[in-house]
Parts: structure tokens; C-alpha cells; sequence
């Protein structure tokens, strides 16, 4: 049985290309006239201003027909409204193979916003055919599409071509190693893409290997997400490098992740040498108090970064302080936001943080452990817990 992710047979093409066909710009036939005429001449007039809308929702409402599908009514809607969301609205492969028909004539949309729509292989294909062609398009939100190598690849070549996008969000899509190197070429190839996110994925070591050296070359993204993935190990340390040579990223968040000592110590020798980023987290990412003496040494030679989260890491008291000592040490310090949150510390800490506050009033140093109140947040589950059975 074929699956909701695959193509379409050659009727479903033979029925695109009647779609297409130039005739349809004329007006709607006679053969499609009839008891649901009314109905849709109240579809394709609703909202819209002018000669070119009235084409791009009758090309829209063709293109549902031929890939029987439910238009979507805030599409028909639009108007000249430069934000297109339709996140969670179940589009599926053939309703984003519809949209992109429309979207191909609509010089408006800037923000195109599908996440979480099942568009799979042959819905990104389409969507990757007109983000090629656009002009307009800047912000593209493709989260939670379930999106593989196949499809990484044809929107990171579309994107290769077009500089006017400028934020590609790509997260909880379950990416792997494979995506990572569509990825990276899109990072060598796309000067103009600013924001990328790639969080919620699973891109593992290898995938840092391939990222990291792209990262080196970027000229142009000012912020990546590549959170709650699976660098760890040498991809990490060769993430981090590539970090070093980064001369444009100001925003980096490499949080749950597993660099480790060896990545935090990697990311130390990076901020040594990088002078330009300026908000980094990386917490929840098992970094021990040695890791963190290794990073604090960065921080006491770095003058650009101004906020640093390492919360949630197994650093305990001993890695805090070591890491605030440097920034300590630092002469001319940018931190605003240090980030110590979930961490145990202890009374010398406290005195080492005071001072500083001191020293250096405009640093917030962020502390203190989450408590649990049992009392509020356990007992309704206890109570709603069936009683177990007695044993006979």
C-alpha cells in the first residue's frame, strides 16, 4: 500500500498539468459551472481586491480540486497580508502541492509559516520548487513536517539560488547525519540567510563534523538553534572549531546536547579567539567542573559575549566558581546574564559572586535550584492512581 509521504501516480500529474494549463487564467469554464457554482464564486471573491487575487484563488481552488483536497479558507482570505499561517492545519503532501500552486503567483507572502502539516517528500518538493522563485518570501517555517534527507536536500538547493530568504526554521523533523551535509552546503552557499533553526533534530557527532567546518566559512547567519540534538564527542570539539573562525554569529544555542568536558573546552579555545558572539547557551550539557575551568579560561580572554547559560550542567559549586573567577580576572568583561540556574553552590561561591557584583554592577548572576512541592504537584497524581489490587 502506498504511504501518505509518496508520490503521486500519473493521473495526479495528468491532473496537475490540466491545472497549469494557461487556459485556466481566462476564467472558470462552463464544464465546472453548475450546482456548486455559487459556492465557489463565493469562495474565490471573498477578501479579495483585485484582478490579480481573483487569479491566484481560482488558480488556488483548481489546484485543490485536482489534488482533492479542502482549500484552506484563511489562504482565500489573504488578501495582500505579507504573513501566510497555516501551522497545524493538516495540509498534507498534496495540500502543500495545491498551495504551492498559488503561492507560485502570490508576489505578497514575506512569512510562510506550515508548521507541523505532514508535507513530507512530495509536499516539500513543491514548497522547495517556489521558495527557488520567490522574491517575497523571507521567513519560512517548515518545523515538524517530517521532513528526511530527500527533501533537506531540495529546499537547501532551492535556497542555494535564492538569496531573499533570510530565517529558515527546519526543527523537530528528526534530521540526522545525512541532512547534515545539505545543511552545511546551504551554510557555504546562502550568504543572505540570517536565522536557522535546527533544534529538536537528530544530528549526532558526525553531523557536527560536517557542520562545523561550514560554520567556519558562513558569511552571513547571525543565529543559529541546534538545540536538543546529539553533538557530543570529536563532532562536538569540531563544531566548536568552526565556531572560532565564525566571524558573523552573534546568537548560538548548543544547549541539551552532549559536548561534555572536552566540547566545553573546545568552545574555551573558541571564545579566545572569537570577537563577535554575543549570546551563548550551553546548558544541559555535562559539563563537569573541569569542562567548566576550560570554558571559564575563554571567558576571561573574551570581550564580546554578554550572555552565558550553563544551567543544568554537573559542574557543582567547584565549576561555578572556577568559571566566574575568570570572568573575574577578565579586564574588561561584556557579560550582563551569567546563567548558573539548577546548580548547587556553596557559601564561597556566594562570596565570590557578591564581590563581583561589586566589582562589575551591571553582571546579573543568575543562581538558585528549583524546589519540588510535592504537596502541589504529586498528590493529584497519587490520587488519580487506581488503588492496586490485593492479592488473593
Amino acid at each position: 500500500m502506498s504511504g501518505p509521504c509518496e508520490r503521486s501516480g500519473e493521473n495526479e500529474k495528468q491532473k496537475e498539468e490540466e491545472v497549469a494549463a494557461p487556459g485556466l487564467f481566462a476564467g472558470v469554464p462552463e464544464a465546472e459551472k453548475g450546482a456548486n457554482a455559487d459556492s465557489d464564486s463565493d469562495l474565490e471573491t471573498e477578501g479579495t481586491g483585485g484582478r490579480g487575487e481573483l487569479v491566484r484563488d481560482t488558480l488556488y481552488l483548481r489546484a485543490c480540486r485536482a489534488h482533492r483536497v479542502v482549500p484552506a479558507s484563511c489562504f482565500l482570505r489573504l488578501g495582500n497580508d505579507p504573513e501566510l499561517n497555516l501551522r497545524h492545519r493538516g495540509l498534507g503532501p498534496q495540500g502543500a502541492r495545491a498551495l504551492a500552486s498559488a503561492l507560485a503567483s502570490n508576489p505578497h507572502v514575506e512569512r510562510l509559516d506550515l508548521r507541523d502539516n505532514g508535507l513530507c517528500g512530495a509536499g516539500a518538493e513543491a514548497l522547495a520548487d517556489v521558495l527557488r522563485k520567490s522574491s517575497s518570501i523571507r521567513d519560512v517555517d517548515l518545523s515538524e513536517n517530517k521532513l528526511g534527507a530527500a527533501e533537506t536536500q531540495a529546499l537547501c538547493a532551492a535556497l542555494a539560488v535564492n538569496p531573499a530568504v533570510q530565517k529558515m526554521q527546519l526543527a523537530g523533523n528528526g534530521l540526522e547525519e545525512q541532512a547534515a551535509q545539505y545543511l552545511a552546503e546551504l551554510l557555504l552557499a546562502h550568504t543572505g540567510l540570517k536565522s536557522l533553526d535546527l533544534s529538536h533534530n537528530q544530528l549526532n557527532g558526525q553531523a557536527g563534523e560536517k557542520l562545523g567546518p561550514a560554520l567556519a566559512e558562513n558569511t552571513g547567519l547571525t543565529e543559529l538553534n541546534i538545540s536538543w540534538n546529539h553533538l557530543r564527542g570529536p563532532g562536538a570539539v569540531a563544531f566548536a572549531r568552526g565556531l572560532e573562525a565564525n566571524i558573523f554569529l552573534k546568537v548560538l544555542d548548543i544547549s541539551f546536547n552532549g559536548f561534555g568536558d572536552p566540547g566545553a573546552s573546545a568552545v574555551g579555545e573558541a571564545l579566545k579567539a572569537n570577537n563577535v558572539l554575543e549570546e551563548l547557551n550551553m546548558s544541559n550539557n555535562r559539563i563537569s567542573a573541569v569542562g567548566a575551568l576550560q570554558l571559564g579560561l575563554g571567558l576571561r580572554a573574551n570581550e564580546t559575549l554578554r550572555t552565558l547559560v550553563v544551567a543544568r550542567n554537573p559542574m557543582g559549586s567547584k565549576g561555578c566558581f572556577g568559571l566566574l573567577k575568570c570572568v573575574r580576572d577578565n579586564p574588561a568583561p561584556a557579560l550582563e546574564l551569567l546563567d548558573f540556574s539548577d546548580i548547587h553552590v556553596n557559601r564561597e561561591f556566594d562570596d565570590l559572586a557578591g564581590s563581583t557584583k561589586v566589582a562589575f554592577p551591571k553582571l546579573c548572576i543568575r543562581t538558585g535550584v528549583r524546589r519540588v512541592d510535592y504537596k502541589a504537584e504529586l498528590l493529584p497524581f497519587l490520587r488519580a492512581s487506581p488503588p492496586a489490587s490485593a492479592p488473593k
